[in-house]
């Protein structure tokens, strides 16, 4: 099959479009036919993605954690999936991922893939849904009537996170650059903060839920506007050392995790036309590595690579 492979630890440049050999479905795995799969600007970083979880090395492993395809072969043991059906997922970390014709996924990260979106919009989905999606209602516990403050909301995680807390009713807060307010009220923002002329803690303040896509300084400066009995929640980094903490709030850093049931459930909100996935750009596999260096410059939404 076609793989893209990463031929050394570093960044795009090490990115190597060739032929690899085609998986096989274990006990309880499914192999599927890949269609579309997105980048994420930061994946050739991590360590998961050159090791197992248990940390053993992988020569020549294949990037792409998001997954839209279809089933094109089931392995002993599962029997929820048919061949030919159309699906979605977050593959875990420390195994191959969706940069190849065809992938390995476990029944538990898959869902069907929404009926409302094609192969394209629903690759865009899987991360960065289900991280704005667990922060918020998983670890942030937003409801109705609630206030939520959403840094980076014009990104691939934020821009969901938005539509999520308007879809549930709170009030919708999001820090970013002036070109992207009216596609984030457009998206359902209450109010757009640009980070560039403002400093959001000397306007915002009793905020339910924090939800930091960030890091360094804005989660530094998050700590005060969060009202007694909030949440502080970061997907970038652990509370800093030197932050004095507060008992009276919640924080939450935490590393997205697959559910395949998360994502029936935000398959239903997406089919009901409640939030949409956001596509900045799309490449064919041939081009990740261009498309990989085109996520580093802050895109709209998601940068999407079509396999077939």
């Amino acid at each position: 099959m076609k793989a893209i492979r990463i031929h050394g630890r570093g960044g795009p440049d090490h990115l190597v479009y060739e032929e690899a050999p085609r998986p096989q479905p274990g006990p309880g795995e499914v192999l599927i036919r890949v269609r579309a799969t997105a980048i994420i600007a930061n994946e050739l970083k991590w360590d998961l993605t050159y090791q197992t979880a248990a940390g053993v090395p992988r020569p020549f492993p294949i990037p792409g954690r998001d997954l839209s395809g279809v089933v094109a072969e089931t392995g002993p043991g599962v029997t929820a999936l048919t061949v030919g059906e159309a699906v979605y997922a977050l593959i875990a970390f420390g195994r191959d991922g969706a940069a190849a014709e065809y992938v390995i996924a476990l029944p538990s990260e898959l869902a069907p893939r929404p009926r409302a979106l094609d192969d394209t919009q629903a690759a865009a989905v899987p991360l960065s849904a289900l991280t704005a999606w667990q922060a918020l209602f998983v670890h942030g516990g937003l409801s109705s009537g609630q206030t939520a403050l959403i840094h980076g909301g014009a990104g691939g995680v934020g821009s969901f996170a938005v539509q999520f807390a308007r879809w549930a009713g709170a009030r919708v807060i999001t820090t970013a650059s002036a070109r992207h307010a009216d596609f984030l009220r457009e998206l359902g923002a209450d109010e757009v903060i640009d980070y560039a002329t403002t400093r959001f803690e000397e306007v915002v303040h009793d905020v339910d839920v924090v939800f930091d896509t960030v890091g360094g300084d804005t989660l530094a400066r998050s700590w005060g506007v969060v009202k007694p009995g909030g949440a502080l929640i970061s997907v970038v980094s652990p509370a800093p050392t030197n932050q004095a903490a507060r008992d009276d709030i919640r924080f939450i850093w935490f590393i997205v995790e697959p559910s395949g049931a998360q994502l029936r459930e935000i398959e239903a909100v997406l089919d009901a036309g409640k939030v949409r996935p956001i596509v900045e750009q799309v490449f064919p596999l041939a081009q990740t590595r261009q498309a990989f260096e085109t996520a580093t410059g802050h895109p709209r939404g998601k940068i999407v690579v079509t396999v077939s």
